[in-house]
């Protein structure tokens, strides 16, 4: 025998509790002044009848959602994860709920999860761009809804925007492999048109010209941020230099490092003994790769802070000027690595 389940109303509550319903929606709404005592008779006469405050009918009295949409590249990868948790703590804090979309870089999941969450008036986004393109972003901001961009610059266009310093990162990771007396390094990389992957060799060239090497565009291969991409890319440098092939690779994410050291185990050389990798973005411990010389991002704070800004565009929209928050990263060196 199936019963239906009775949903209790406003009204029902404000007469178990023998207030006005008006009274009621200032105290679920915290608006307006309320009296302790007759607050916790209104806090109770919800309890006991289940009260479910109807939060479409708060929303478009208020003009907001409290809901926030965060979209990025791939929630497996360990870095996006904590991300993710940086932004749901800080949503938590304001008492915002956060919607998670993945694009696996692809440009038209992304064009379809704005236009879906536009559709749900949701009240600011944390964007992860799939491109340079400056087109999507533009979209979301003449809805007036508020946006921060993550991890990524796209030009043209004046935007909130909290990214880590790729460009340094990797400088650091190479620098720290010619120190150890590499001279023949190769960059595997994300998207061509993804700026934290050009960023990324940009200070890989940086560190290259500073020892004064030349630059060989054959070393530098353009893939995804992704382990099967790593993998690729390692097999085409190794297949490629077979007399003479790298003696140290940078990988430009810790996706694109795991495929790498799967090349190169297939190919039977022992890292750091036969060659030495330095990758961007860490690894968790219990990883294959716990070993990893690695230019880490403050994930966790880079999602946090991006979160912080983005509320406060909401709850402070007529605010001037555009933020750029620039983290900084830290090189930890660990067994990946060895002197040439």
């Amino acid at each position: 025998m199936w019963y239906a389940y009775h949903m209790a109303t406003i009204k029902e509550v404000a007469e178990r509790a023998g207030v006005a319903p008006i009274t009621v929606s200032r105290v679920v709404n915290n608006s307006g002044y309320v009296s302790k005592a007759t607050r916790e008779r209104v806090e109770a006469a919800a309890a006991e009848l289940e009260y479910v405050p109807n939060m479409l009918a708060r929303s478009l009295r208020f003009n907001r959602t409290d809901t926030l949409a965060l979209i990025l590249t791939d929630i497996t990868n360990p870095f996006w994860t904590t991300v993710a948790r940086g932004a749901e703590d800080a949503s938590s804090n304001h008492g915002f709920n956060l919607i998670l979309c993945n694009t696996d870089e692809q440009d038209t999941k992304q064009e379809q999860y704005v236009t879906v969450l536009l559709r749900k008036r949701v009240d600011g986004f944390l964007y992860v761009p799939t491109n340079r393109s400056p087109d999507l972003l533009k979209t979301i901001q003449a809805q007036k809804i508020p946006v921060v961009v993550l991890d990524r610059v796209i030009e043209g266009v004046a935007v909130d925007a909290v990214r880590a310093a790729s460009e340094q990162g990797a400088y650091e990771a190479v620098k720290h492999l010619l120190e150890l007396g590499h001279r023949d390094i190769a960059a595997l990389t994300g998207p061509i048109q993804v700026t934290s992957a050009t960023e990324r060799i940009s200070g890989y060239r940086r560190a290259l010209r500073e020892w004064q090497l030349t630059e060989h565009d054959e070393r530098i291969i353009y893939g995804e941020f992704t382990v099967e991409s790593g993998y690729a890319m390692a097999h085409q440098l190794l297949a490629a230099n077979i007399d003479q092939r790298p003696t140290a690779f940078f990988a430009a994410n810790n996706f694109i490092a795991i495929g790498a050291l799967k090349a190169l185990e297939e190919n039977r050389l022992h890292v750091p003994k036969d060659l030495s990798i330095a990758s961007f973005d860490d690894l968790p411990a219990w990883s294959v790769a716990p070993f990893l010389t690695a230019s880490i991002q403050p994930a966790y704070e880079l999602g946090y802070q991006a979160t912080e800004l983005l509320i406060k565009r909401i709850q402070h929209p007529a605010t001037d000027g555009y933020q750029e928050i620039v983290l900084p990263t830290e090189l930890v060196i660990r067994d990946s690595c060895q002197r040439r």
